[in-house]
Order: structure tokens, then sequence, then C-alpha cells
């Protein structure tokens, strides 16, 4: 008898029953993971789009929603498992390995990547961060195990590493509850031994990447075509709004996290599925039940085909003009509505937080203090003369100071703060007249010609 060919991480995902529910998400948080994957959905997309800025037919790039995890990444024979994680301000960064293992969802992602036979690579995407200890040594040990098991080395657990390795086997055993494999079972007659389930959670996190740090819940709708589909708009020199290709892919991916795409059969019943000796069904055909699930590269390519034939359809719509300070300032460099939207709700944000700890912290003054001095240093490094050669060079400068902020060590930063908090204090300088986007210019008078436009218009 012919030994069956050994299955790929791809088609594995597709043809292994997930043991147990993803789990239930309020609807913002919902809400949340369809945009992420949607964001995954544009990235492969954008990968996908070849030198003639099309998707060839024969591209197999997709993602798999709501199955195994929040959403799966699949290309040829390769998978990704995501778990889309969202953390509240107030939650913090993920503190101890413990947190990352329960809150995160680490152990969850061991235990389906062991399901799978341990073929498919993972990720843990959240809006945490990692705070300094444990959890950001975990990552740097990540890192030399990746590095190690991409060499032609034997795979065994450095020194540095162990500790971390074994503090995430332990995390494991507490909140694998049910669901830990049976090989680690002392009552199995093939049970591992201690050391060799540390090595089986070494080989995961080898292949685990955190991808921390990611934009909140509050922030996406304003943030997201710029960061997610503007690329796209870019690359392929489309006539469209960025809102508009993303309000097209975001509404796709809302759908397939529901399961409610188009099914071949409908709900059309199984009939004779098993007559005349049917045999197990093969993994294209898994997946064909799974299709409701699925976006392909071709699902994304009629979205953004749709939105520009369309996009009325899909544009936000118009916000009210806004009129502070820094709103202004940011109009007047060219920075996208989004940008504006976002700016405007992280100054506040960011206002609450100190009115928070002023009340009753003796060191929250010198460290708003030195907190508004490192903002100016950021946004002084990034204000250079090739920046501004561009003309106008408002919306350049606001991105390239999301990127500087996004390198700033969490040590070095106030408890609770995060980069978004930080941008929010970029805003809050540009309020006081601090920072500039365009070249100055007299902000009284533009704001009083703007209520002057307004009440014209209403009239």
């Amino acid at each position: 008898m012919s030994e069956e060919p050994e299955l790929t991480a791809a088609q594995l995902v597709v043809t292994v029953p997930q043991p147990d529910d993803s789990g239930a998400n309020t609807l913002d948080r919902y809400e949340w993971q369809a945009a992420m994957a949607a964001a995954d959905g544009l990235k492969l997309y954008l990968a996908a789009l070849g030198a003639d800025k099309q998707v060839k037919s024969e591209d197999d790039r997709r993602i798999l929603c709501e199955y195994h995890e929040d959403w799966v990444a699949l290309h040829g024979g390769n998978a990704e498992l995501v778990s889309g994680k969202h953390r509240d301000p107030a939650a913090g960064p993920f503190r101890t390995l413990n947190q990352l293992a329960d809150e995160g969802g680490v152990a969850h992602l061991f235990l389906r990547w062991v399901a799978l036979k341990e073929k498919p690579t993972c990720r843990l995407a959240t809006t945490g961060g990692l705070a300094p200890g444990d959890p950001q040594k975990l990552e740097a040990a990540i890192h030399t195990l990746r590095q190690l098991r991409g060499s032609d080395c034997e795979f065994v657990i450095p020194d540095e590493c162990l500790p971390y390795v074994t503090k995430v086997h332990s995390a494991i055993r507490t909140y694998g509850g049910d669901h830990l494999p049976e090989n680690w079972s002392p009552d199995n007659t093939e049970s591992l031994s201690e050391e060799e389930q540390r090595l089986q959670v070494a080989r995961f996190l080898s292949v685990l990447n955190i991808q921390h740090g990611l934009i909140m819940r509050t922030y996406v709708s304003h943030a997201a075509p710029s960061m997610y589909a503007k690329p796209v708009v870019d690359h392929l020199g489309l006539d469209v709004t960025p809102d508009a290709l993303w309000n097209a892919v975001l509404g796709l991916f809302r759908t397939r996290m529901r399961a409610a795409g188009p099914k071949p059969d409908g709900t059309l019943p199984p009939v004779l599925a098993l007559a005349n000796g049917g045999m197990p069904r093969s993994p294209g055909e898994s997946e064909r039940d799974l299709l409701a699930r699925v976006v392909t590269m071709y699902d994304i390519d009629v979205a953004v085909i749709t939105a520009v034939a369309n996009p009325s359809a899909y544009e936000s719509l118009s916000p009210p003009t806004r009129m502070s300070r820094a709103a202004v300032k940011m109009k007047k460099g060219k920075c996208s509505d989004n940008s504006i939207e976002r700016a405007e709700q992280l100054r506040r944000d960011y206002q609450k937080y100190w009115r928070a700890r002023m009340s009753g912290d003796p060191t929250a003054l010198a460290e708003r203090d030195a907190l508004r001095r490192l903002l100016l240093r950021v946004s002084d490094q990034a204000d250079t003369q090739s920046l501004r050669a561009n003309g106008e060079w408002g919306a350049a400068l606001w991105l390239a100071i999301q990127v500087a902020l996004d390198d700033v060590p969490m040590e070095k930063l106030p408890a609770g703060m995060d980069p978004d908090l930080l941008l929010g204090g970029i805003s809050d300088l540009a309020n006081a007249c601090q920072i500039w986007f365009s070249g100055r210019f007299d902000v009284i008078a533009e704001i009083a010609a703007l209520r002057e436009r307004n009440q014209g218009s209403a009239a």
C-alpha cells in the first residue's frame, strides 16, 4: 500500500477540525479584529500585484477567518495562525509571561500549533506593549531561537533562553486547560519528558512573532485608511480616496469574519455524501466547505474595483470642520481629514491621562515636563530639510513623527504611556503652537475665516 503524502501547513489548517471555539468577542473588539485582518489582507494583496499591477489567476494568497484562530494567512503550503488581542490602555502592557499566555492567547496559539503538527507559523497581533523584564526578555529569546532554527546547528535551547522557555512552558500547563497535548499527560504511554516538552515549547517560540503596539480600536476608523489602504492606492495610482478603498475591503472582512460569505452549495444538505464507500474529504474539498470564511486576493481585487467604480458609496461621511489650533495647522499642512480626526481624539486622551496623573501624584509634573522635551526633540529631528523640499510637507511630517515615536523605548516613558498617547502629546504641542505642519501663519485669523465660511454655508 502506498504511503499517504504528508500534508502541508495550509492543508492541515483546512482539514483538522478546530478543537474548541475561537472565543467570544464584544462587538467593538470584533470590529478591531476585522480591521486588523483586513490590514493583513491588503498586505498580501499588495504583494500579489505583479509588475503589471494585476493579481495573477493562479495566486493562492488568502485569509481564512475565525477558524483555528482569529484569522489564518495562507500562501501555497504555508500558514500563519494569527491571534488578535485588543488590550485597552487601562490594562497597560503585558507585564508577565502568564499574562501573555492567558490574556495574550499565546497558550491557545501553542495548542493549535501542536494540533496542526507544528507546521504553521504563529503571530500574536495586539495593541498591548511588552513591559520591561520577562516580556521583553522573552522577545529577545524568541529572536535568538528563530536564528538558531534557521541555522544548520542542532536545535537545542541556549542557556540564556532556558529561563523564559521554562516559564512559558509552565504558563501553558497552567492556562492550557483540558486541551493540553495528549503526550503531555504522564498517563500517556508515549508521554514526553519535561525536557522534551520544553524543547517543543522552544520550537514553537522560534516560529512565534509578537506584533505589539498596534493601533487601538478608538482610532482605527481615522488612521486605517492612510496606514493600510493608501499604499495600495499609491501603488496602483488609483483615482479614489484611501477611505473609500478601506471601507470596501473592511466590509468584505466583516462579512467573512461572521462566516457569512458565499457558499457553493448554499444550505443544501450533504445528500449521499458517504454512499458507495465514500472516501474522506480531500484538503481541497475541506477548504471548499470553508469558503464562507475565506477572503482571496480576487475578492479584494473586486472590492478595490468596486470602490474605484463607485467611490461615493464607500467614502466616509464628511466630518465637521475642526477649529482647534492643532486641526487648523494640520489642515494648512495638507494632512488628511482622517489624520486630523485621530489627532484630535489622541489629544483629548493625552490631556485626560495627565489630568488623572496630576491629581495626587507629586512626580507627574516633572514627568510631563520631561516628556514634553522628548516630544519636541522628536518633532525637531523629524522636521528635516529634505522633508520640507517636497512642497506641502505636513502629512509627511505627521507620518515621520509617528515612525519616530514607535521607536521610543517604553522604559523612557511614564507608566501607562504608549505611542498613540505620545502622538496625542504632539497634537497638544501643536495646539499650543510649539509644533507646526506648514510655514507659520496667523492661526487666529484662519479660525475666524473658517467660522465665517461655515456661517455663510449654513445661511
